[in-house]
């Protein structure tokens, strides 16, 4: 089953004097279970695409089914219902996840819609435990680091039992060893509890460490990166990622229903490409594309 299907996806933003379309027509479809990463640069989309899937913003056109919900047809007391039961957030800026004169635990127990207290309080124990934080859940955040505020607003994301979670840079403020820890921590949600978790970053090092890169570049899926077989067989012994190499992804152009794809702009300059045509020919079953030669 699909998590998320999404065709043709289009948004723009309307001001008084201008229009801004920050997707494109994207594609892209998300297998239940998967545990992926979306980069780009400022301004590509990626976060606009987040907000979508998470209820946040509406699309202006497309198809956007979530979960076998359309979140097109959806009335507003059911996308409250949708962003309490389905999709739970972890935000780069723990301000939006964490309430400060809190303890961890009261932030964990605070959106939880089910049960008595006595079995809130259990959840909550539980799922600060899940994340490595039991020994802090009296602790308020001044008394806490920045790792570990992004570790209890995880536990807070879980706190309805969400099927999918979705992550806006969560290690863009945090050093490479807490950051680490972080996807570890991931990765055994994904593993343990089949959670589909999609993480949009800036951060290359990590977007190695997962199963599946979608790279977007002016508000379409330019490209992907898929994990090699030979890796995905290994990482089932080693159960976590560590350090990865170069060259354990493999990288695939996407092209949209048109048979259009967008070529890297440094592979263009590479091939002294200028202006906006190139050549193209078939060369024993390959396509080559070549700078336009001068006449």
């Amino acid at each position: 089953m699909n998590m998320i299907e999404c065709e043709n996806l289009v948004k723009i933003y309307k001001t008084i004097d201008t229009e801004v379309l920050a997707l494109q027509g994207l594609e892209l479809t998300v297998e239940e279970g998967e545990l992926m990463a979306i980069i780009g640069n400022s301004g590509s989309g990626k976060s606009t695409f987040l907000n979508m899937i998470g209820g946040l913003d509406r699309p202006s056109a497309g198809r956007l089914v979530v979960n076998g919900l359309d979140l097109f047809k959806l009335t507003e007391p059911e996308l409250v219902a949708y962003k309490r039961d389905v999709v739970g957030f972890v935000w780069q800026n723990n301000a939006r996840n964490l309430v400060p004169y809190l303890t961890a635990i009261e932030n964990v127990r605070m959106p939880m819609m089910f049960g008595t207290q006595k079995q809130q309080k259990e959840r909550a124990a539980q799922l600060l435990e899940m994340v490595g934080m039991s020994h802090r859940a009296k602790n308020k955040l001044s008394m806490l680091s920045g790792g570990e505020q992004q570790r209890v607003a995880i536990a807070i994301a879980l706190a309805n039992n969400p099927k999918l979670l979705l992550a806006d840079e969560p290690t863009g403020s945090v050093d490479v060893k807490t950051s680490d820890y972080i996807l570890d921590l991931f990765r055994k949600l994904n593993e343990e509890l089949g959670l589909t978790i999609i993480i949009v970053t800036h951060d290359r090092h990590l977007a190695k460490k997962v199963n599946r890169v979608v790279a977007i570049r002016d508000g379409k899926t330019s490209s992907e990166m898929i994990l090699r077989q030979s890796y995905r067989e290994q990482l089932k012994h080693v159960g976590a990622l560590g350090d990865m190499e170069e060259g354990v992804q493999e990288e695939f152009a996407v092209l949209d229903r048109a048979g259009r794809l967008q070529i890297p702009s440094q592979m263009l300059e590479e091939i002294g490409a200028k202006g906006n045509k190139v050549k193209l020919e078939v060369v024993n079953g390959r396509i080559q594309i070549s700078a336009k030669e001068d006449l």
